[in-house]
């Protein structure tokens, strides 16, 4: 196992167009983090950097605690798993995974094959290894490029979005199962994916990157319920928080704040100022007589829950609210909302996050 650190790395392409912008990430051993971002946000080019793929234009890269700016990467201990799984179709299983290995032209042939049989093992296909990639489904396939990557025994795992050709059953299916194989290797591994779930179900912390610069590392609760950022808070989560525009004037030891068709009145400690007010859909509760007045537009059934997307009554504002899919509520049906207080997240004119603590929420 392996630390990997990344101190101040950026990436200019061409001398004009910045893609990594000074990025600090320690990644401990035998962690699984999990890249995440929206697609131009820069998650792919860190990985290839730290892979050797990409040159870096300025900063550091350790592993292990040697800096392998200028190592090949070859050299730097990794193993890589694409997106396109790269099998050889004329080559049997076991001769796909065995490729690298017997290319390095270190190991007895015995050797060789018994790692190539212990990653089958771990992998659940050793009836596969005499078959041909054409015969395999995808997973199956995908299985085959991960078992190529563990019998190299690396210090780091690399991963960019392995899962992305999977259809959505059998990737909740391999999500389990990369859990299960980084947890019993003990391998430190960096995954990349744009799949918010992927990121929220399988690292032990992520790193949320927008535009090339990192906006938040943590565990993926903590991302959830405290976003360091409007970015964060409107990026993790699905259906997205909902935002609203809010001024707040403080009267004693009472806060008002007033939106776009509500007023909400809270007790703590927050300046005279406009502040963008997040909430999330499933935090907000149907009652007979709550702060926010709406009308339903459409009902989309989810199964166990139902989303509604409604309108402020007299105005154009939108709200997503997610509700048990027992309640009767139709199209074209008055709601009224309201929510708790440790349920409400404040941002700055910078986006950045604001406390509000020991709050309560009532109608004006």
């Amino acid at each position: 196992m392996s630390s990997v650190t990344l101190s101040d790395v950026t990436k200019v392409y061409d001398g004009e167009v910045l893609a990594v912008q000074e990025i600090d990430l320690d990644i401990e051993d035998g962690e699984f983090l999990v890249l995440v971002g929206p697609s131009g946000c820069g998650k792919s080019t860190t990985l290839r950097m730290i892979a050797g793929l990409e040159t870096i234009t300025d900063g550091e890269i350790s592993i292990a605690g040697e800096v392998v700016n200028d190592v090949r990467p070859q050299d730097r201990d990794i193993a890589m798993v694409f997106q396109n799984y790269a099998l050889y179709p004329h080559m049997t299983v076991r001769e796909n995974i065995s490729f690298g290995l017997r290319l390095a032209d270190e190991l007895l042939d015995a050797e060789i094959d018994e790692r190539v049989e212990d990653a089958a093992e771990l992998l659940e296909i050793p009836e596969l290894l005499d078959d041909y990639p054409k015969q395999l489904s995808g997973g199956q396939q995908q299985r085959v490029a991960l078992g190529r990557a563990i019998v190299r025994d690396p210090e780091v795992f690399l991963l960019d979005e392995p899962l992305s050709n999977l259809d959505a059953k059998l990737r909740s299916q391999m999500r389990t199962e990369l859990q299960r194989i980084q947890d019993e290797l003990g391998v430190t591994a960096i995954y990349v994916t744009h799949d918010q779930t992927e990121a929220m179900t399988m690292g032990d912390r992520i790193a949320i990157l927008n535009k090339g610069e990192l906006q938040q590392v943590a565990p993926p609760n903590r991302c959830y319920d405290h976003p360091a950022n409007e970015f964060v808070a409107g990026f993790i989560g699905s259906p997205s928080m909902n935002f609203f525009d809010v001024t707040s004037t403080a009267d004693g030891g009472t806060i008002t704040l007033d939106g776009p068709g509500f007023a909400v009145t809270l007790g703590g400690r927050l300046p005279d100022d406009e502040y963008t007010l997040g909430v999330r859909p499933e935090d907000f509760i149907v009652v007979d007589d709550g702060a926010i007045e709406t009308t339903v537009d459409v009902v989309e059934p989810m199964g166990s829950d139902n989303f509604l997307h409604l309108l402020i009554d007299e105005t154009e504002v939108e709200i997503t609210a997610r509700v048990d899919s027992d309640m009767a509520i139709e199209s074209g049906d008055a709601v009224s909302l309201t929510f708790e207080s440790e349920d409400a997240h404040f941002f700055g004119e910078d986006g950045d996050r604001v406390e509000l603590e020991d709050t309560v929420v009532g109608d004006a």
